[in-house]
């Protein structure tokens, strides 16, 4: 039963996918309608996020950021949906990369590497980095959080693996690179590490976008544990349907930083391509529910049952 209703579903997004963008941006601009002026989802949730992140903003500007999020929102949704039928020269068409050759050259001289990235429209498209890349002996990968509805999961695991990368899930990382690392193979691995932790997990804070943020350092501990060379990715909406992605080298070798100063580095980058594209990150994600003393509690009751 599972298996037909993952196949009715994803027959569906396949034959949806095969419009043309110009009609899939005409459905984007009906489910934006719907979303922001009539349903208007997670709209005290957006609106918070950036009145608190910047406050140095008045409130007409805070709304232009807020509909335009709001678009981008929409617009992921149906480029998502595109990819179940994307080719290869689309995608290359759309989605352009910048500076991989430091990548390149990384492999090549024997290093394997850990890409930085977040919730900024169209971090999917990302999936595409193997295409650019000639040496196919090695391995890439990004880190997903399994999806609760199996149906969906699924399907996700298919679109985001059609142009050669392989999914991993947040809890298979450290065995999965332990793997490859025996198999004595490169790899290169996207981790979007801009979620909140587990409350057992949480081992740091910054000062991010003006808040005191837990935030995640599983990407740190793995990147230093491998030694990867270590680079985050700017994603650039050129304009509707077209991103460039920046790489930015980060650390060449960050085992010999100190504990946290990699994640310091991660979430500096992240807030100042915030403060230049505002409008491309998940607002509608509630980001800062957590304070520092709930976790405090919450953890301190974990251990108290342990």
């Amino acid at each position: 039963m599972k298996n037909l209703l993952y196949y009715i579903v994803w027959g569906v997004f396949f034959l949806l996918s095969l419009l043309p963008f110009r009609m899939l941006y005409c459905l984007a601009d009906l489910i934006y309608l719907l979303l922001y002026y009539v349903i208007r989802y997670r709209r005290e949730v957006v609106r918070k996020n950036l009145t608190t992140s910047f406050p140095e903003k008045d409130l007409k500007e805070i709304i232009r950021i807020e509909k335009k999020f709001y678009v981008n929102l929409c617009d992921y949704f149906v480029e998502t949906l595109k990819m179940a039928s994307l080719s290869e020269n689309q995608i290359r068409k759309r989605m352009r990369f910048e500076g991989l050759e430091q990548i390149e050259q990384d492999t090549r001289d024997g290093h394997s590497v850990a890409i930085y990235l977040a919730h900024t429209f169209n971090w999917e498209w990302v999936s595409s980095i193997p295409l650019y890349m000639p040496d196919k002996s090695v391995a890439f990968g990004q880190i997903y959080h399994v999806l609760r509805n199996q149906t969906f999961d699924r399907l996700f695991l298919k679109l985001r693996s059609r142009f050669g990368a392989t999914n991993i899930s947040k809890e298979n990382t450290l065995r999965k690179v332990m793997e490859f690392k025996k198999e004595n193979r490169r790899f290169v691995i996207g981790f979007i590490a801009d979620q909140i932790p587990k409350w057992q997990s949480t081992h740091h804070w910054v000062d991010f976008l003006h808040q005191d943020t837990a935030v995640f350092t599983g990407t740190e501990k793995i990147a230093k544990k491998m030694k990867c060379t270590t680079y985050y990715i700017t994603i650039i909406k050129v304009k509707r349907g077209y991103y460039l992605s920046r790489v930015e080298l980060l650390m060449k070798d960050p085992s010999c930083l100190a504990d946290f100063k990699l994640t310091d580095l991660y979430f500096s980058r992240l807030s100042d391509t915030l403060h230049m594209y505002p409008e491309t990150w998940l607002w509608s994600h509630k980001r800062w529910k957590r304070t520092r003393e709930e976790v405090e509690k919450q953890v301190g009751r974990i251990r108290h049952k342990e």
